[in-house]
């Protein structure tokens, strides 16, 4: 993610009750390491509900609805349904990646929450 969405991520982070940003911390640090895919450090273990719905980045609200022609990115329905399809192109995901670069440099969700802390 971008620095931009970054900013308007941790805003809406600092927004939540003390308990909910740092548990939403601490998750986003434990995800860290873990081999992809991973539940999202953002996602309300509660009520299965986006943290930060307003404020996601580009990749969240994109997400299930495209795929890069070799690998699926989304759920599992999704996957199945490429697979089935396979003629099917799920949206233009050079065209978001090129998009997403006039926003700067990007990195790791983790990234920018340690770059943030220090």
């Amino acid at each position: 993610m971008s620095e931009p969405e970054w900013r308007r991520m941790e805003s809406a982070i600092s927004a939540l009750s003390a308990d909910l940003a740092s548990a939403a911390r601490q998750r986003i640090r434990a995800s860290a390491g873990c081999k992809r895919p991973v539940v999202c450090p953002l996602l309300d273990t509660e009520t299965d509900a986006c943290l930060i719905y307003d404020a996601r980045p580009v990749a969240c609200r994109a997400y299930g609805f495209y795929a890069e022609r070799d690998k699926v990115l989304g759920c599992s329905q999704i996957e199945t349904h490429a697979r089935e399809t396979p003629d099917v192109i799920w949206g233009n995901h050079a065209a978001l990646d090129m998009e997403m670069q006039e926003l700067g440099a990007t990195a790791l969700l983790s990234q920018w929450l340690d770059k943030a802390l220090s």
